[in-house]
């Protein structure tokens, strides 16, 4: 279950009535555009696609073997694979990111991979990401050398149906290729084969979390009262003169999280208004208890310039009781609490702490980290992030300026010779 949390945000229900037109209106010209082409909502059917899902887990069965699962991806390629396989790995299999081109690190893992028990998945929806691309180069190389011909059996790639570089590669070469559908974007692609396939080999729960995505996909067309994307979109529109959105999760399996949140939010939602203004809140990733060490002094006490988002588990899966030791009387008061007691408790008291110092805070609560209720959590927040782009008036779904930086890049690369 996933349960919002206004308690320190006296009035909401009042704006939440007073805005009913607005809210309703945005939900309207975003649905108005489900099915057109190039509208790039295809994430929303997402949930409901089960051939999808049967094909990935014949394809896991096909290859018992794998003991080492490489992805080469970047931003929407790796951040949700990443953030959910750390919370859900189940499998025995070890995961590997390739989301970056530092030639260090690459090496190392190079050398520590046996080429006979790993599987390599280039996931790139054009097929021209450069970060990808030059990850794939250095891989098909050691494949092919350690492994001759049958290097083939242990690369696949996910990217567009049709075109592409990659889609190209497997077909020239037999590769088994998964389709990110045309009409979903990367940073939206987490419930595509994108995500579903790694967490396959992760041995994750899929149906429930393609479940817990369906509740939230239930929730987002409900009445306004039961909206729960609506709402929590509300409170970004009302507090959109604040530039940060903070983003903290009170989980260590979900540690992965905030970077999704925040690709997800600021590509989505940074960008020049129909009017030409420039709009966008800018996402912070935080994770508690982690982060009261480290950045919770400066939402005390600093500007009062945030809307913080606190995501807190009401239960554990299983727990921990502390036991009293006797060398240790100062520890007294926690004898007999349990460490998720610790957890909420200290989840709590920065939940108040952050009210009284004047910052604004609201709480997403988890009857539990599971595949359920993540799957729940990440739809409901594509939604409110999709019904955000219409109260602000961009296109949730497009990154010219992130193109540009890759034209960029690549014309640096050219001029090198």
């Amino acid at each position: 279950m996933l349960r919002l949390d206004t308690r320190f945000l006296p009035g909401f229900s009042e704006e939440l009535k007073a805005h009913a037109p607005l809210l309703l209106e945005a939900r309207e010209a975003l649905l108005a555009k489900r099915g057109q082409k190039g509208a790039m909502l295809g994430w929303m059917d997402l949930p409901e696609d089960t051939e999808t899902l049967r094909e990935i887990r014949r394809f896991r069965e096909q290859n018992p073997w794998v003991e080492d699962f490489v992805l080469l991806g970047i931003g929407g390629s790796a951040l949700g694979p990443k953030a959910l396989e750390a919370a859900f790995a189940d499998s025995g299999v070890r995961f590997h990111y390739v989301d970056h081109v530092e030639p260090e690190p690459i090496r190392k893992l190079l050398q520590s991979l046996n080429p006979h028990k790993t599987l390599v998945n280039a996931v790139s929806k054009s097929g021209a990401t450069a970060e990808t691309l030059a990850g794939l180069l250095l891989f098909l190389d050691w494949l092919k050398a350690h492994l001759g011909e049958a290097w083939r059996r242990h690369l696949v790639v996910t990217t567009d149906p049709k075109g592409g570089a990659l889609r190209a590669l497997a077909g020239r070469e037999g590769l088994r290729a998964f389709a990110i559908p045309e009409e979903v974007g990367g940073r939206f692609s987490v419930l595509s084969p994108v995500g579903l396939l790694p967490l396959a080999f992760a041995g994750a729960d899929l149906d429930a979390l393609l479940m817990g995505a369906r509740k939230a996909n239930e929730q987002a067309l409900a009445p306004l009262e039961e909206s729960l994307p609506l709402k929590t979109a509300l409170l970004h529109h009302l507090h959109r003169h604040l530039p940060i959105a903070v983003f903290m999760v009170y989980s260590e399996r979900l540690r992965y999280l905030p970077a999704w949140f925040v690709q997800l939010h600021d590509e989505s939602l940074g960008k020049r208004d129909q009017e030409g203004r420039r709009v966008g809140t800018t996402a912070l990733p935080a994770l508690g208890p982690q982060d009261q060490h480290a950045q919770v002094q400066l939402f005390r006490e600093g500007p009062l310039d945030k809307l913080l988002t606190l995501v807190i588990p009401e239960s554990p899966v299983e727990d921990l009781p502390l036991p009293p030791v006797g060398e240790l009387p100062e520890a007294g008061y926690l004898f007999g609490k349990t460490l998720f007691r610790l957890l909420k408790a200290e989840a709590e008291a920065t939940y108040q702490a952050l009210a009284e110092a004047g910052q604004r805070v609201y709480a997403l609560y988890l009857s539990e980290v599971s595949p359920y209720t993540i799957g729940w959590l990440l739809q409901h927040l594509m939604w409110q992030t999709a019904f955000l782009g219409e109260l602000w008036g961009v296109n949730a779904f497009d990154q010219p300026g992130v193109e540009l930086g890759k034209r960029l890049t690549r014309a640096f690369l050219e001029g090198e010779g």
